[in-house]
């Protein structure tokens, strides 16, 4: 099977109307999302709505939970909190319901599912070596999918006892054989690793391989955007830099 894997969309829907275009191209069986569909960004229904038509399964985000109110605004501070709040006052109905459905941790064929880490599916963030190993090891999968971080990763214990990883720059191809291996296809609306391009993942689970793509978008349109929605000027500068 072949799986188009995002996370972190953030309401950006150019970057994610630029991700669906190249999973298009690649004509995937399913679409797997990791959560994180709203927050930062100004199109958050529309977001929510593309992926709720496409995705075989969906993971909640710690930005989703706090939206549709099964998380305190009070843990969001600066920009994300006054994003947070903004998006409560604008979601549509059919959005909010969607969101409501869904849950920070899932399994799907085998591969262990987190928005997070397995440890705490909502906040904490797989960026050591500790945490990717207590994450797989709590899982008990081969093959560990996690978002959150809005940086490409890719982590893996091989059998031989040897550990590779770290950040996966588009076209990284990985081997998915022989070990416990954890992915995170990075960001799609808000990516944090240096490069602003949309990133997403494309796995091959009878090849046993992965490949991290990045995505080409109209940065401009997203920034016109969220200052037209009176969001916070900082949520604008930060897409150009992928910061």
């Amino acid at each position: 099977m072949r799986i188009a894997v995002v996370s972190d969309i953030h309401a950006n829907l150019a970057a994610l109307e630029a991700v669906l275009a190249g999973i298009d191209a690649e004509s995937p069986d399913e679409l797997w999302c990791l959560g994180d569909l709203v927050g930062y960004g100004p199109r958050p229904s529309e977001c929510t709505e593309a992926v709720a038509a496409r995705a075989a399964i969906c993971l909640a985000g710690n930005h989703d939970l706090a939206v549709i109110g099964k998380l305190d605004l009070l843990e969001f501070s600066g920009e994300a909190g006054d994003a947070a709040r903004w998006t409560r006052e604008v979601l549509t109905n059919a959005a909010r319901e969607y969101l409501d459905g869904l849950e920070p941790a899932g399994m799907r064929d085998g591969i262990a599912l987190f928005h997070a880490s397995a440890r705490d599916p909502v906040w904490e963030y797989v960026l050591s070596d500790d945490v990717a190993e207590a994450t797989l090891e709590l899982a008990g999968t081969p093959l560990v999918l996690v978002g959150h971080s809005h940086a490409a990763l890719q982590v893996a214990f091989r059998d031989d006892g040897s550990l590779d990883g770290g950040l996966a720059p588009a076209g990284t191809e990985v081997d998915l054989a022989g070990g416990r291996v954890l992915l995170n296809p990075g960001s799609v609306g808000q990516p944090r690793d240096g490069d602003p391009r949309a990133a997403w993942l494309l796995l091959d689970t009878d090849a046993q391989t992965a490949s991290f793509r990045r995505v080409d978008y109209d940065i401009e349109r997203t920034q016109t955007e969220i200052r037209a929605a009176g969001l916070p000027e900082l949520l604008a500068i930060r897409l150009a830099g992928g910061l």
